[in-house]
């Protein structure tokens, strides 16, 4: 079984079906165990009947004991012998499922880690976790078809095999009944596939949307939103509830089938060979045989509708780790260098171009658009963004990451010391250097406030932390790195204005020299800024300094100074 040190493979993602095939492929010696021990496994019942009418004819009837004995004896063998192919068939399928787990579970991290900043912009986090929790287990648990489903076709097959040797018109009732069978589940089957498919949707969903509500709880409740997501979230899971409640009504209609139609064969199947029997054409011990050998069939037919289940199941789940699996890293290649001297970045989408060594300030009254703008100056989306003239998709990715850093507001806080999570991946001999950056992003309170500074425990994503406080710990990380270009999405929206008014002067003078790059609406942080960029739609409207701006500009003034007196739209068109 693959450990957690090993190569998982290349997984096969041309589609969900090649994807199982890939997993199977992925341990064939296990994978023929498994068959192997499955075929025997159910295949061996189907004999007992016929070594049970063997001890009737040839023992009990003419009242040969040794015969009968024998023929017991033989009877007790097949059933130790089938105890024991269960067993290493159940130990084997184990195996293989466990595996196909870790190797899901492998190739999705390694995939997660390959998309690295890029994976939060190509997918929710609920997604994420919905394949984590359910999909992988589902792949794993249809791989069943490996063992007790190859099974389960050997033993129908020698069933039916056997049932010739008794009469032809008994094999042909079974012969034609489970096809049948078959053909009355197939919609079903379709239709799990559908309203499983629709229930992961849904459940991705309601994941993330839980991931945000826990995240935001707090301000939520300050902001006395509480009760407005509360109330979504009933929604979304009741719509979730009445999913499953198709996904279970249809499954239930799969199980009867697997359940109630070998039933309805064994009763069919026994009038027809009792008939036979009264007539003298077959003896009594073929009789007890016929019931023994559609007894025996029950098993394999509910096993058929049950893999048939599990499968579509799977090639649901499946289907969402392959689609996972086929995302591509946006960062792209890129082999040139990146500008010697520090230099210009462009974005000719928006207009917005920084000057290095300057602080710029991109406001909109739709922050998402200007976190759009800093994600392609940054390297994170597909863009024509430039730097020094060339275009940063076709620069090195690893010289665009040290020396650019886009500071998002959600970055991820791990779990350590407040000192380790100021550090990051990086060392500081010097604590100076650490109380430096803290000192700039204005969170020597944050220390002082912590039972033991800098050495103080900080939960995962700050749990431990108030808003404010995380935001200025995340500054004074970023601050710490010391990049060439520095961009900042909204660092100080969780603050007071006093705060904000500390943090706007700092960042200033710890900057000083840098390129930064600010998107905000705070006149504190756009009073400080060399250059200040108003957008509407995404594109500049105007351009100059923060007191240039309110005297020409209507809807920038309306934006960021709420001036009351003014009827101007924050989209509006510069004066």
């Amino acid at each position: 079984m693959i450990d957690a040190y090993e190569d998982p493979g290349t997984p096969d993602s041309r589609g969900p079906a090649r994807y199982l095939w890939w997993l199977v492929r992925s341990q064939p010696g296990r994978s023929a165990a498994g068959a192997l021990l499955g075929t025997v496994s159910l295949a061996m019942p189907a004999v007992v009947p016929w070594l049970l009418a063997r001890a009737i004819d040839d023992g009990l009837e003419p009242g040969d004991r040794g015969a009968l004995l024998g023929w017991a004896a033989a009877v007790l063998a097949a059933g130790a012998l089938n105890a024991w192919l269960n067993i290493a068939r159940h130990r084997t399928m184990t195996r293989l499922r466990m595996d196909a787990t870790f190797r899901t579970v492998k190739v999705v991290v390694g995939q997660a880690v390959r998309l690295g900043s890029s994976l939060r912009r190509q997918v929710a986090a609920g997604e994420v976790v919905t394949i984590g929790v359910g999909d992988v287990q589902t792949v794993a648990t249809s791989l069943t078809f490996v063992g007790p489903g190859a099974g389960a076709l050997a033993g129908y097959a020698t069933v039916a095999a056997l049932l010739l040797t008794v009469s032809a018109p008994l094999a042909a009732v079974v012969l034609l009944g489970v096809p049948l069978t078959g053909v009355l589940a197939g919609p079903l089957m379709g239709r799990l596939q559908r309203t499983e498919t629709a229930y992961r949707e849904r459940q991705g969903a309601l994941t993330a949307r839980i991931g945000d509500l826990a995240g935001g709880l707090r301000v939520l409740a300050g902001l006395g939103g509480g009760e407005v997501v509360a109330g979504a979230f009933r929604r979304d899971s009741g719509q979730l509830r009445a999913e499953g409640y198709r996904v279970g009504a249809v499954t239930s209609w799969i199980q009867a089938l697997g359940l109630g139609l070998p039933t309805v064969f064994l009763a069919v199947v026994t009038w027809l060979a009792a008939r036979l029997a009264a007539r003298g054409d077959i003896t009594m011990g073929e009789l007890v045989s016929v019931y023994g050998y559609v007894a025996v069939l029950v098993t394999p037919v509910s096993y058929v509708l049950e893999f048939g289940r599990q499968i579509g199941r799977g090639l649901v789940a499946a289907r969402r780790v392959v689609r996972f699996l086929r995302l591509d890293p946006l960062d792209g290649g890129g082999t040139l260098d990146a500008p010697a001297e520090p230099s210009a970045l462009h974005d000719p989408e928006s207009g917005v171009r920084v000057l290095p060594g300057r602080l710029t300030a991109l406001a909109c009254a739709r922050p998402a658009d200007a976190a759009r703008i800093v994600d392609r100056l940054g390297r994170h989306t597909p863009s024509e963004a430039t730097w020094g003239g060339t275009r940063l998709d076709e620069i090195a990715l690893a010289q665009v990451r040290d020396r650019i850093l886009v500071a998002d507001p959600e970055a991820d806080l791990f779990a350590g010391t407040l000192r380790e999570v100021v550090l990051g991946r990086r060392t500081a001999d010097d604590d100076r250097a650490v109380a430096r950056a803290v000192h700039a992003a204005a969170a020597d309170d944050v220390v002082r406030g912590l039972p033991d500074g800098l050495d103080s425990r900080v939960d995962a994503q700050g749990r431990n932390l108030s808003g404010g406080q995380q935001q200025r710990v995340r500054l004074a990380r970023a601050l710490l790195a010391r990049p060439e270009v520095l961009l900042l999405v909204e660092p100080t929206s969780a603050l007071d204005a006093h705060t904000e008014a500390v943090v706007a002067e700092r960042l200033r003078h710890a900057r000083a020299g840098r390129t930064t790059v600010v998107t905000t609406t705070s006149p504190l942080l756009l009073d400080r800024a060399d250059t200040v960029y108003f957008l509407t739609d995404g594109k500049v409207a105007a351009q100059g300094s923060h007191a240039e701006l309110l005297g020409r500009a209507l809807g920038y003034r309306a934006l960021v100074a709420r001036d009351a007196q003014t009827d101007a739209d924050p989209e509006e068109a510069v004066r």
